[in-house]
């Protein structure tokens, strides 16, 4: 529609020109003497137009050629841009797809491109670092480190490709330095944490784990595991420091305490420091939290000197143990062990061999056969003796 109204209008201008020249008897005179030209006033209007127009014409070349340099340096920034970004979106999309090599080659390509130059480095370093290029990865990252706007990026990829390569040390020290810039994001503190545990730092561990329960960042499975190592280590590695083991003990908070895993760990440190009575208390409030066979055996090491009154309380917790777990062959193993101690002989040889006939595991077998073997060698009993000696010996072999 618009098309044929202009064309309406054109052939209008074109019939109201052709009538106007038509009637129109001007005159032109141009006198230059001794020279003396006579025009209509249609020609002479005529070449005025044609005249302009020539004009009008040069001096558009004139500033067309003077914006030309402008224009073509334009156009080769606009292809260089058009590139690069051609370049970067072919990189994201190698990377991806795992093909590592073809995604660092595009990086490279896009990197000629200034404002992709950050990007296109982390998408380098990545795919260097894939490929087991470990110094090209350093030397993509090391290329943007005067650039503050990636700073952060970098820091956070850098400690990333360093837990996955298990260079704990550099990545701790790319996390301080992110802490330092004020960078406490959850990813940072995941990565930290990672770092930490493979540089066994349990103190520092605990803290993180600690940090990410309160963001609900950590699945609380992984949690309880990784709360259970830190206090695995930091329990033996205070085991032949009395104080110091009571003070790791204390420092622990209470519901983590109930844990049947910590408090194994920790009857265990106590027993092989000889602190009996904390290691038996650490186990019997244990035990009414969670039961655990577990347990039984580091109460089975802690067993209190014969006729003492901390021996006749652990017969007496055992008994009243037995009564919910009547089948356990661990507690039934342990009640017997006490009543041997406590020379208590038949009971020990009931409870033993109940122990026995419920037992499942190779351990329990041997632990029973051998104790069996012990009661019957202090009655006198050779031949009974000899006996669970070589039942101990075959469940070990098994």
């Amino acid at each position: 529609m618009r098309i044929f109204i202009r064309l309406l209008i054109l052939f209008s201008l074109a019939v109201g020109l052709a009538i106007g020249a038509r009637f129109n008897p001007g005159n032109v005179v141009l006198f230059y003497p001794p020279y003396r030209i006579d025009l209509s006033l249609n020609l002479f209007l005529f070449l005025v137009a044609v005249l302009f127009l020539i004009v009008y014409a040069i001096f558009g070349a004139i500033v067309t050629t003077r914006k030309m340099p402008k224009k073509v340096a334009a156009y080769r920034q606009q292809k260089r841009e058009r590139d690069g970004n051609k370049a970067l979106r072919e990189s994201l999309k190698t990377l991806f797809e795992g093909r590592f090599g073809y995604a660092e080659k595009a990086a490279i390509r896009a990197a000629e491109l200034p404002d992709n130059a950050g990007v296109a480095a982390l998408i380098g370093a990545r795919a260097a670092h894939h490929m087991g290029q470990f110094e090209r990865r350093d030397l993509w990252l090391a290329g943007i480190e005067a650039d503050n706007n990636y700073k952060v990026a970098r820091l956070v990829s850098a400690t990333e490709l360093l837990v996955d390569q298990h260079q704990s040390d550099k990545a701790l020290e790319a996390v301080k330095e992110l802490h330092a810039n004020g960078s406490r994001h959850i990813q940072v503190l995941r990565w930290a944490l990672k770092a930490n545990q493979q540089a066994q730092k349990w103190g520092d561990v605990l803290k993180l784990v600690r940090t990410l329960d309160k963001h609900h960042a950590l699945h609380p499975a992984l949690s309880k595991r990784l709360k259970e190592l830190a206090y695995e280590d930091l329990l033996k590695g205070h085991e032949h420091d009395a104080e110091s083991l009571r003070r790791v003990w204390f420092e622990i908070p209470a519901n983590d305490r109930k844990s049947a895993f910590i408090a194994y760990q920790a009857a265990n440190a106590f027993n092989a420091r000889g602190l009996y009575d904390e290691a038996r208390s650490i186990v019997e409030k244990a035990l009414t939290e969670d039961w655990d066979e577990r347990l039984l055996r580091a109460y089975r090491d802690a067993a209190a000197a014969e006729g003492s009154a901390a021996l006749l309380s652990q017969i007496e917790h055992c008994e009243k143990w037995s009564l919910s777990h009547p089948t356990d062959p661990e507690l039934a193993l342990t009640l017997g062990v006490l009543c041997l101690r406590q020379k208590l002989w038949g009971k020990a040889q009931r409870h033993m061999e109940q122990a026995l006939s419920d037992a499942v595991s190779a351990r329990t077998v041997t632990e029973s056969n051998l104790k069996l073997a012990q009661l019957h060698e202090a009655l006198g009993q050779d031949e009974e003796a000899a006996y669970h000696y070589r039942q101990c010996a075959i469940a070990t072999t098994l």
